[in-house]
């Protein structure tokens, strides 16, 4: 993506969202990645129009499914409905099939309808009735979850958590930025008059960019250094599993490509460890009642492992 292809995203959805450019960039990444994100954080934050706002700047077909205790996996992928006429079998395409889908919510659901998204999130195609289809191009999810001391939620389970590229933490605005949004939406909905700035066909092309950045040996050796720690880690039950280090080595291409660069730093594996890594750290349970997190762990592993030296 071109400095100029990157400036206008940012500044066409700094239109909507306020003070989120940090969150914007990250989500961005993902997408070059071909991940998807879980936004974490208490309702109200924004994190639906910051999916929207992405949508509709790359000119992508968005759905949004609202996460309820009674959604049934076919709510979610579509079903097949018996014509009288043909006599055959019709499928009825779900709200998955579009380029930017929002799961909202998604810890309100069950276990059983969570795990729907998970053959989508991993290899972009649903199977209904036998039938697999290839799902459109490109394909993000965005979840959102509340925070698990929240009533009514399904944590969800740990494999589930590794199918998302990051999580990110938005946290709540500050004075000056509260005011803007105040602002911003006391008569007119930004959103309505937003206008796309590129094409998913481009974003297409840009993942396929990504995917040749150059990873030096000495990068990914640090990769491999940082995902090991925190497997032996005496705090951790579960470390980083490989899929993680897959998922940092992309997005650090992802950031590369924003950077307008043709080659990974040691600094963007630095850069995006803690949205790309935190969420894959299972902390002992003994660790947990003592205050120890996946965070503290996480920056004890950075500290620790060599960074290596360009030559």
């Amino acid at each position: 993506m071109s400095h100029n292809e990157f400036t206008m995203l940012a500044e066409n959805t700094a239109r909507v969202v306020v003070g989120k450019q940090r969150a914007m960039e990250l989500l961005t990444v993902a997408l070059l990645a071909e991940g998807h994100v879980l936004l974490e954080d208490v309702p109200g934050l924004g994190k639906t129009l910051m999916a929207k706002s992405l949508a509709k700047s790359i000119d992508g077909s968005f759905r949004r499914i609202q996460f309820t205790p009674d959604l049934l996996p076919a709510d979610i992928t579509g079903f097949s409905v018996y014509d009288q006429k043909s006599g055959n079998f019709v499928f009825h395409p779900g709200p998955i099939m579009c380029n930017v889908l929002l799961a909202d919510e998604i810890n309100r659901t069950i276990p059983r309808t969570q795990s729907s998204l998970l053959e989508s999130m991993g290899e972009f195609q649903v199977t209904v009735d036998g039938n697999t289809m290839q799902l459109p191009k490109p394909f993000f999810v965005i979840a959102t979850q509340n925070p698990i001391e929240m009533d009514g939620t399904f944590p969800l389970p740990e494999a589930q958590l590794d199918r998302f590229l990051m999580r990110i933490d938005l946290g709540y605005p500050s004075r000056e930025e509260e005011i803007r949004i105040l602002e911003r939406f006391q008569q007119d909905d930004p959103l309505e008059s937003l206008k796309p700035v590129i094409h998913p066909e481009r974003i297409t092309e840009l993942q396929h960019e990504r995917s040749t950045i150059t990873i030096s040996a000495a990068v990914r050796e640090y990769i491999a250094d940082i995902v090991a720690a925190t497997r032996r880690h005496p705090k951790v039950r579960f470390g980083v599993s490989p899929r993680g280090a897959i998922g940092i080595m992309r997005a650090a291409q992802g950031l590369a490509v924003l950077r307008e660069r043709d080659y990974v730093l040691p600094d963007d594996i630095k850069e995006l460890a803690g949205p790309v890594l935190e969420h894959r750290i299972i902390v002992l349970h003994s660790e947990r009642t003592r205050g120890a997190s996946a965070q503290e762990i996480l920056r004890e592993v950075l500290s620790a492992v060599a960074v290596p030296v360009p030559v």
